[in-house]
């Protein structure tokens, strides 16, 4: 598993998660995780969460720092377990930062009732998807938010890179712990 961090600013907007995402755009092939930043806005016609286009909401940030994995396998409650181990490392790395406060429910993390993160997945024709967005700024958010300004983060790529780095070790650490086993009768 690899991963990228993109630098360059772009925004979000629900068309990015597709098949082949990381190798379209940065020329990384096979199983991988995107890291960059910048607005998001997801209008209905672009969700993925059925809930949320019932409900009407839609869903947007003026700074994120994005996550997009994907995986070449189609099974899709795996990457729902893959994502909240993503979202279970991003809050491990927040907590080695000094960010005690958060709690995780589900596939999202929040301080109290603000919601710092949105997450889904979802299957592609040939493989599984992950975007989980995490708050810059909390300025101007449809419902109660908190930001990583307000967690006092300021090297936001570089907790980028660290839960890139955590995850494709922890991918790497299950597929070798199938491997170490013997079968029993």
């Amino acid at each position: 598993m690899k991963y990228i961090v993109q630098h360059e600013p772009l925004n979000y907007d629900g068309t990015q998660l597709q098949s082949l995402f990381a190798y379209k755009n940065f020329g990384l092939m096979g199983d991988s995780i995107s890291v960059f930043r910048g607005s998001c806005r997801v209008e209905l016609n672009e969700m993925v969460d059925m809930e949320d286009v019932l409900a009407q909401d839609w869903i947007y940030s003026q700074d994120m720092l994005h996550f997009i994995v994907e995986h070449f396998e189609m099974d899709l409650e795996k990457t729902i377990i893959r994502q909240r181990l993503l979202i279970a490392t991003i809050k491990e790395e927040l907590e080695a930062l000094g960010v005690t406060t958060l709690s995780r429910s589900g596939d999202d993390l929040y301080e109290e009732d603000k919601k710092l993160s949105v997450s889904i997945s979802t299957l592609s024709p040939v493989s599984t998807l992950i975007h989980c967005g995490l708050n810059v700024s909390n300025q101007n958010t449809p419902i109660p938010t908190i930001g990583l300004e307000n967690l006092h983060i300021q090297d936001v790529f570089g907790l980028g890179e660290s839960v890139a780095r955590h995850y494709c070790k922890e991918v790497q650490s299950m597929r070798l712990a199938r491997c170490k086993v013997r079968g029993v009768q």
